[in-house]
């Protein structure tokens, strides 16, 4: 048994969401109970005690959509890559980047990725991965990374047909082979999703194939309106907007979630509200691949939920919400709006989302939920409590402010410490591929 406190207690749960010494009992993988510290202490007196230091403790974080691919991207610069336009930046970037990486460039990339996402207190993260070099066995190859790591995770492939039938085919079987694994075992740390690259990528007789080798067994995790080449490419050859061609070709339902949703129109809302579609919006990336700023505000009043991840753009959730409160300002040219929607994106409907897949309570610390928490190092120069909780976390805490992160029941991260994981070696592993992703790159050596 774990007790966790020591610190004061955002819990999320609206029925007791604040305790400014409080503490977490925890008995295997599920909380068993939250109350004050001393009385806990009295209580499970041979409990392993976990001590926040004075800090927070507060539900781990969940990314609804990220890209392990892009694990081993920061800080490359590519040769002759000089992007003018969105469609530029996935050739010269990241098309280029996964067409590179073999099996072992996809076991480095994950490792990266979820040693970030622990360090920033991200325990559930929902994956959309590409490594068109080599496909088959590849989110085998990320389920077990995640699995010895011991993050939350729900894997997908990204089909796409830009790079022909074959590997078209490739991701589809991928796809459609994790989620038969994944149904069948059962595991509740691990589920799966069917990927799907942008529309513009994706014909109507490839949307066919995915439906018929899916059969039912998941939800599809596609990117939608990102650019507006979806826009042009469905208008011009389909004779309707994106999100019509997911209609049509049965992608939409309760389950599948979609990416970006940064040029939809009010109709294309009402066809996701009315098939309970989910999107999740990706505020850093967005902005930084000069996309367009989703209307968020607008899909929410609809009544969507919409989530929020990261694209990998970063693994710090708490960086994306300060990012997406000020996009949407900025936006609506209006300095008091989206506040309400930010955290509940964040803290609500992201959990929503998760819980559609894990068949745990998630996001929120009460009994009888999933024991994924996390301790911030997080000490104001002003008061803390439970009538400002969320205005710190936009204008306060950062995701390095985590110190302890506890996933499942099991501590993961400790006062800064992997708990199990081999940093160092892990680390020098990394940055082995690091280097010949690289180097196949740019046609050069990196020492």
């Amino acid at each position: 048994m774990l007790l966790v406190g020591n610190g004061c207690v955002i819990t999320r749960d609206p029925q007791l969401p604040y305790l400014p010494d409080g503490a977490l009992a925890i008995e295997g993988s599920t909380i068993l109970e939250v109350a004050p510290l001393a009385e806990l202490k009295e209580k499970y007196k041979e409990a392993e005690f976990v001590d926040a230091k004075g800090g927070v403790i507060m539900p781990g974080l969940i990314n609804a959509h990220t890209h392990i691919y892009s694990g081993l991207a920061r800080g490359l610069s590519i040769d002759g890559n000089q992007p003018e336009n969105f469609l530029d930046i996935l050739e010269g970037t990241w098309w280029n980047i996964d067409r590179h990486l073999d099996l072992e460039g996809t076991r480095a990339s994950a490792w990266a990725t979820v040693l970030e996402c622990i360090r920033c207190g991200v325990t559930t993260i929902f994956d959309h991965h590409a490594s068109f070099r080599e496909i088959p066995g590849s989110l085998f190859t990320i389920r077990d990374v995640v699995k010895e790591a011991g993050i939350r995770s729900c894997l997908c492939y990204e089909v796409s047909e830009r790079d022909g039938e074959e590997k078209t085919m490739q991701a589809i079987r991928e796809n459609a082979e994790f989620a038969r694994w994944a149904r069948d075992a059962q595991d509740d740390m691990i589920k799966a999703m069917f990927g799907g690259h942008a529309l513009f990528t994706i014909s109507d007789k490839t949307f066919e194939k995915m439906a018929e080798a899916n059969n039912g067994m998941t939800g599809f995790h596609i990117h939608v309106a990102e650019g507006m080449n979806d826009v042009y490419d469905s208008l011009r050859n389909y004779g309707c907007r994106p999100v019509n061609r997911l209609l049509y070709n049965g992608i939409l339902g309760e389950k599948t979630m979609l990416g970006h949703c940064i040029h939809v129109s009010p109709a294309e809302m009402d066809i996701i509200k009315e098939t309970n579609t989910m999107v999740v919006n990706n505020p850093e990336s967005n902005m930084g691949n000069a996309v367009g700023c989703a209307p968020v505000l607008q899909m929410m009043k609809k009544g969507i939920t919409v989530g929020m991840g990261t694209d990998a753009y970063t693994h710090d959730m708490l960086e994306s919400m300060k990012v997406f409160l000020l996009i949407q300002r900025h936006h609506m040219a209006q300095p008091n709006v989206a506040w309400t929607e930010d955290v509940k994106m964040q803290f609500e409907n992201n959990r929503v989302i998760a819980e559609k897949y894990f068949e745990r309570t998630l996001g929120i610390l009460k009994a009888g939920a999933a024991a994924d928490v996390i301790v911030m190092d997080y000490r104001p120069f002003t008061p803390f409590s439970d009538e400002n909780i969320d205005g710190h976390i936009l204008y306060g805490m950062v995701g390095r402010n985590c110190r302890t992160t506890i996933i499942n029941g099991k501590v993961l991260y400790k006062d800064r410490e992997f708990v199990e994981i081999d940093e160092e070696r892990t680390h020098a592993q990394i940055m082995e591929q690091s280097r010949k992703l690289w180097g196949e790159l740019n046609h050069r050596s990196y020492v």
